[in-house]
């Protein structure tokens, strides 16, 4: 393995993890103020914190974009075409999420209205920012279909090539099917909760812990073998 093939493993660790965790706390900060049942009349008083939020999550929108681009090299060594199909993936991914986050800083302006709104003007306030927050939930559930398309064809690709254990990628495989499945279902308006999340996102904490400690396998598989 090449230096600069463990330098990207790092990379790679350190954006998995920090993206969790800074997606996390900027969720945590947004549901706060619009998880509550009349979040128009407080979100004035706590636009700073959603605004915190959504830049959070714009962070893991471009931890996500980063992914594609920096293990590209990576996976083109053995196959351009899984190479271009992660890359793709996670630019769609990133798209849509940074759509998501679009849709929820138009609640900032839409809550400053609602405020100083009266009579009937209030109920349709209420009644586009419910679309909104509707359209975020579509927007999210989208870019996590096309991340478990992505994270699939990755882990796909470190199952024939050795990059990782094997029993690691087929643990990632399971993961991201079933966020790719579970997306499919909450876009068709099933509520699982977000449980359709908890395998890939276990695998993604702990992928990033391996390749800061581990990065890839040495002596993965070449592109002739994987081809055979």
């Amino acid at each position: 393995m090449t230096t600069s093939n463990r330098k990207i493993a790092t990379i790679i660790g350190v954006l998995f993890l920090a993206g969790m965790a800074v997606g996390i706390l900027g969720n945590i900060l947004i549901q706060s103020v619009l998880g509550t049942s009349d979040y128009l009349s407080a979100i004035s008083a706590n636009s700073i914190k959603v605004a915190i939020g959504a830049i959070l999550l714009l962070m893991t929108v471009a931890g996500d974009a980063a992914h594609g681009i920096l293990i590209f090299p990576v996976l083109k060594r053995y196959s351009v075409r899984v190479a271009f199909g992660y890359f793709g993936f996670r630019m769609v991914d990133a798209i849509f999420l940074g759509i998501q986050v679009l849709l929820i800083l138009t609640q900032i302006p839409l809550g400053s209205e609602y405020i100083k709104a009266t009579g009937s003007d209030t109920f349709h306030l209420k009644e586009l920012s419910t679309i909104l927050v509707q359209s975020n939930l579509y927007a999210y559930h989208i870019g996590m279909l096309f991340l478990g398309m992505a994270g699939s064809i990755l882990c796909y690709a470190f199952y024939k090539t050795k990059l990782v254990p094997k029993v690691v990628a087929i643990w990632g495989m399971v993961g991201y099917a079933t966020m790719l499945v579970g997306s499919v279902l909450e876009v068709a308006g099933i509520d699982l909760h977000m449980i359709q999340t908890i395998p890939g996102g276990l695998w993604e904490i702990f992928i990033g812990v391996w390749l800061i400690a581990k990065g890839f396998n040495s002596s993965p598989v070449t592109l002739a073998t994987v081809a055979a």
